[in-house]
């Protein structure tokens, strides 16, 4: 990770495909969150394969090193901040300091 997570970042996380629906829809397992969560495929995956998620931090928790990320279609998931793979500056959300 090249540096810690601001509310706002959009990061990078890999998850493993764990069944892929007949609709489009995976589910997913991320590091260090212990449900599994559906995302939109990508095209011919199959179980076992590696994918990138991308999500929006919602939320930054130092203490315990976890980070809450709201991710396109999945919903909020929080993970620990170890698990991110990549983090980049966005101007999405603007945040009162």
């Amino acid at each position: 990770m090249s540096r810690a997570p601001k509310v706002g970042d959009e990061i990078t996380l890999t998850a493993t495909i764990l069944k892929v629906m007949e609709s489009g829809v995976s589910s997913v397992s991320l590091p260090s969150y212990n449900f599994p969560l559906a995302v939109d495929s990508p095209a011919k995956a199959t179980a076992g394969q590696k994918i990138e998620v991308r999500g929006f931090v919602t939320r930054v928790d130092k203490e315990d090193g976890k980070v809450t990320v709201r991710i396109d279609g999945g919903g909020l998931v929080t993970g620990d901040a170890d698990s991110i793979t990549n983090v980049s500056a966005t101007s999405r959300v603007s945040v009162r300091q």
